[in-house]
């Protein structure tokens, strides 16, 4: 008996955080189209992601939020990163934040991985209106140029001098 008010404890407090962070709508959305089946993974979901471990004292929900995209990108899920940078908004992750997250989980896990996540996010981004959509500038693609003008030089006059002995 007391396990089971312990699991009716973490619902409870799970279903407060989980509905804050990510949203009144979409969690009762989720919970309103599941079936007799998926109400079991309803349930161990907000019991034990959100009511055991997003209410844990130690970490913050913003530190919380940055280590869920950091882990999703290494375990290539688009769909709950999508989710989690919409969670991370809400527990005051800056986009320049999350953009540091995803490099560092890009260098650890992989490109794929981090393209993915990239991709994933800045959708979710655009659509928040979370920074401005312009391109970045392409000062980059200048430079090289420059860089091989300036090396090609000394090797022609180079060959020249030696063309003339």
């Amino acid at each position: 008996m007391a396990a089971k008010n312990e699991l009716a404890k973490l619902y409870k407090e799970g279903l407060e955080v989980r509905r804050e962070v990510l949203g009144t709508e979409y969690v009762d959305g989720s919970i309103a189209r599941a079936n007799d089946f998926t109400m079991a993974f309803q349930h161990i979901t907000t019991e034990m992601c959100w009511g055991y471990a997003w209410t844990r004292p130690g970490l913050s929900r913003k530190t919380r939020s940055m280590l869920n995209l950091a882990m999703l990108t290494a375990l290539n899920r688009s769909a709950e990163i999508k989710l989690h940078v919409k969670g991370a908004l809400t527990n005051g992750v800056t986009v320049e934040e999350i953009k540091e997250v995803l490099l560092h989980a890009t260098v650890y896990c992989g490109i794929p991985a981090g393209l993915d996540a990239f991709k994933a996010a800045n959708q979710v981004l655009e659509e928040q209106g979370a920074y401005d959509k312009a391109p970045a500038k392409k000062a980059a693609k200048k430079a090289p140029a420059k860089k091989a003008a300036v090396k090609k030089a000394p090797v022609k006059a180079a060959a020249k001098k030696a063309a003339k002995s």
